[in-house]
């Protein structure tokens, strides 16, 4: 990649999506351990069980893909996505409004 310019169509976010059990203390824990190995990983939290990382190339998501897998829980679900660095940037955050419309 040596003189190459970063495309936002090149680069891209490798989300991490997860439903994984938590009504036993020892499921807890090792989803726990999922969470704090994606953080470790370079991961940030965009919802609770929804997390995403900034890489340069498709090459680069290889490499933290594995990571994930190895470190997956044996129970529940992880959904792996990339999407483009220009997709991500029409991401669009709804917020609740501060009062109730409908009570």
């Amino acid at each position: 990649m040596k003189g190459q310019l970063l495309s936002a169509y090149r680069s891209l976010w490798l989300i991490a999506m997860f439903d994984l059990p938590v009504e036993r203390h020892r499921r807890t824990s090792a989803t726990t351990r999922f969470r704090k190995g994606l953080l470790k990983d370079g991961f940030m939290m965009l919802q609770y069980s929804i997390y995403a990382r900034y890489l340069p190339s498709e090459e680069a998501a290889d490499s933290h893909r594995n990571t994930i897998r190895a470190i997956i829980p044996p129970l529940g679900q992880v959904r792996l996505m990339t999407v483009t660095d220009h997709q991500f940037g029409k991401l669009e955050v709804c917020l609740v409004p501060a009062f109730d419309r409908w009570g």
